[in-house]
C-alpha cells in the first residue's frame, strides 16, 4: 500500500493537539479523520514519528490504553516515562482509568 502523506500528515496534526496529561488511540484518530477502520493506517504513520520533537507520539496508545508502540521509542521505557511525567499513571504497561485519561478529538476538536 502506497503511504499517503496527506492523512500522515493529518494524524501528525491530530497528535500535535492532545494535550499533555492526556492520550488517545489510533482508532479514535482515524475515526475522526473519517476512517473508521483506519486505526493501522494510523499507526503506520506513527510509526515514522517517534523521534520527531514537535509531535507527542507517545500520548497515543492502542484502544484499551496499552503502550503498545513503546518498544519504538528510544527507550522501552520512554513512552511511559513521558505519560508518567505528565500525570499518567501506568501498571503493566497500561494506563489505568483510561476512560477518564482517553482524549476523543471528536468530542475535543469540533
Amino acid at each position: 500500500m502506497k503511504k499517503d502523506n496527506a492523512f500522515f500528515n493529518d494524524v501528525y496534526d491530530v497528535v500535535r493537539q492532545i494535550p499533555a496529561g492526556r492520550a488517545t488511540s489510533y482508532g479514535a484518530i482515524a475515526k475522526y479523520l473519517g476512517n473508521n477502520r483506519g486505526a493501522r493506517i494510523v499507526g503506520w504513520a506513527m510509526g515514522s514519528s517517534y523521534t520527531h520533537q514537535d509531535i507527542p507520539a507517545h500520548r497515543v496508545v492502542n484502544s484499551q490504553g496499552e503502550l503498545s508502540a513503546r518498544a519504538l521509542f528510544e527507550t522501552p521505557t520512554t513512552m511511559q516515562e513521558r505519560l508518567e511525567c505528565e500525570g499518567a499513571t501506568i501498571k503493566n504497561h497500561k494506563i489505568q482509568n483510561w476512560k477518564e485519561y482517553f482524549w476523543d478529538p471528536e468530542k475535543e476538536l469540533l
